[in-house]
């Protein structure tokens, strides 16, 4: 073989070599939007690892997503994210403020209104998942929580959850 050609061979592939470096790794963690679903009658602001949802009315949700919540590209055992949320125990209350909207009396209701919220917050183990996709987080009686970030949604026969959409608070909760 003349030394020409076995360069041209050893530049090809050092050149080849070199290439494979450039190439994207896959990542371990993606940024995935985030979805609310109030199964209540309360209206609920939410957070998912402090990346903040959307506001969802009662037994209301979907449809709506904010950016992201960072997650492992590949579900693990033992995975879970921390939910932070406000209640609005009596969404429809401003119905019944002082008129007119912004006047001082009706700003004295809203502050009012927004003392009596409640802020919970938990970690919540994420639903097993084959391809990370949209993150949904369903608010259930009794200050519960359940969270699913699959490539999927509700009604699809492969979804983690089967909610029913209007679910009543009981009379007492069961303590933790």
């Amino acid at each position: 073989m003349p030394d020409a050609m076995i360069r041209g061979l050893f530049v090809m592939l050092i050149s080849a070599l070199s290439l494979q470096g450039c190439a994207d790794a896959i990542p371990d963690r993606l940024g995935a939007p985030i979805e609310g679903y109030s199964h209540t009658s309360a209206a609920i602001r939410f957070s998912v690892n402090k990346n903040g949802g959307p506001n969802v009315g009662p037994y209301g949700g979907g449809g709506k997503q904010n950016c992201c919540a960072t997650l492992p590209v590949k579900w693990h055992p033992g995975l879970t994210v921390v939910v932070e949320w406000e209640k609005d125990p009596d969404p429809y209350a401003y119905a019944d403020w002082p008129k007119p909207r912004y006047s001082d009396a009706w700003r004295k209701a809203a502050r009012e209104h927004e003392a009596k919220y409640t802020r919970h917050r938990a970690v919540v183990a994420v639903a097993p998942y084959e391809e990370l996709g949209l993150v949904s987080v369903h608010f259930l009686p009794c200050n519960q929580v359940a969270v699913s970030a699959g490539a999927t949604y509700p009604g699809r026969p492969d979804y983690p959850f089967k909610f029913p959409q209007k679910m009543q608070e009981p009379a007492t909760c069961p303590t933790p």
